[in-house]
């Protein structure tokens, strides 16, 4: 199924935030995306120069068009623009029974000022409706605190890109507390614009799809610290992050994103690889070593493997489970490895080796990728 997916939001003139990274993050996830713009913006990855509010009846004929006639699996709410503008998508909206994903913009990446006091505090009818909140720390704390938006109904996910520390940690919360929590290593980049409009759109995207909203929180920060890691490094200031260049890491399951090879003369394999074109990252005692295509797909080479092909699974387990109910025979079942991922290998009838796996950024960017890769 491809998710349609409704984003109101403004325009970045500059592509890095707003509209043109929620369509671009809809569109690498496998969605549909349909778009209510709210406001026009001059900005670029030093600031926001203009802001241009869109009028409310252009918001919600936009909203109308899109919902009449493609309609909508899920919808994304970021940039408002005004009070009246929150006030009309809350009418619009509350009837719709979509997941609702509400990014509350207050301030750009660069510090400049996207929401007036009157609009922050009509921000409670649009959590009234949502699904999940999602605020940074300086936006929680804008909006009075986990306590102040849970008792909208919603669920928050609050997130801790703002707070100090080696590791980032985000955390969902529901009326009863923590539902589930991730933590990762910060990833040190000035190519920050847009990662909350990217999380917000990625969540929408994967609800859109059918998956549980943990499920669609754990992989939506999967997309962003890719696309983090991928930024093509664009602009003075703030750059925009690489979203074009997160290809096969998520979407749907069974994805053939990796091969391993035997190699009986390891450097002589590791050179024609190479030659080939392909970019090493990772490279283990002329034992193993990883390359990386254009595409996004990687191969390995590994003395005295045999040809493995590397199917990647969102839900391991779950596909594993449906896969033995149809009398598919494994020989390993799921296992956690010592390089980061976890497997699960079978063979086909004609005992070619096949592994089904989740390894999520690890698989193109585990801790010993190598650094001028």
């Amino acid at each position: 199924m491809t998710p349609r997916i409704l984003i109101i939001a403004g325009s970045d003139s500059g592509g890095g935030a707003g509209i043109q990274a929620d369509i671009k993050t809809v569109t690498m996830l496998g969605g549909h995306a349909m778009t209510a713009i709210t406001a026009i913006t001059a900005q670029n990855t030093l600031g926001v120069q203009a802001v241009l509010p869109v009028p409310v009846e252009m918001v919600l004929a936009q909203i109308d068009s899109c919902l009449s006639d493609i309609g909508a699996d899920a919808v994304k709410i970021g940039m408002i623009g005004s009070a009246e503008t929150a006030d009309a998508v809350a009418d619009r909206l509350e009837t719709l029974d979509v997941p609702v994903v509400f990014d509350p913009v207050m301030v750009a990446t660069s510090g400049a000022t996207l929401a007036d006091p009157a609009t922050i505090s009509a921000f409670a009818r649009l959590m009234r409706i949502a699904t999940v909140v999602t605020p940074n720390t300086p936006e929680l704390a804008a909006l009075g605190g986990e306590t102040a938006i849970l008792a909208h109904g919603c669920r928050l996910l609050a997130k801790g890109g703002h707070v100090e520390g080696a590791d980032v940690v985000d955390r969902l919360i529901g009326p009863d507390g923590e539902i589930a929590h991730w933590s990762a290593p910060r990833i040190e980049t000035t190519s920050t614009h847009g990662t909350g409009c990217t999380l917000a759109s990625a969540i929408a995207t994967l609800l859109g799809q059918g998956r549980s909203l943990p499920q669609a929180v754990g992989a939506a920060r999967t997309f962003v610290r890719l696309a983090l890691r991928d930024a093509p490094g664009l602009g003075r200031g703030h750059g925009p992050m690489g979203h074009q260049a997160v290809r096969l890491d998520l979407g749907a399951d069974l994805r053939l994103n990796q091969v391993t090879v035997g190699s009986t003369d390891h450097a002589a394999s590791r050179a024609f690889y190479a030659a080939l074109g392909l970019r090493q990252i990772v490279d283990s005692a002329n034992h193993y070593a990883r390359f990386e295509t254009a595409g996004g797909a990687t191969v390995s080479i590994e003395r005295a493997a045999k040809t493995t092909l590397f199917f990647e699974c969102d839900d391991l387990d779950a596909t594993v489970a449906r896969l033995e109910a149809t009398g598919i025979v494994f020989d390993q079942l799921p296992t956690y490895q010592r390089w980061l991922w976890r497997e699960a290998r079978l063979r086909d009838p004609a005992g070619n080796r096949v592994c089904l796996y989740h390894a999520g950024e690890n698989r193109r960017y585990p801790p010993w990728r190598l650094p001028d890769a």
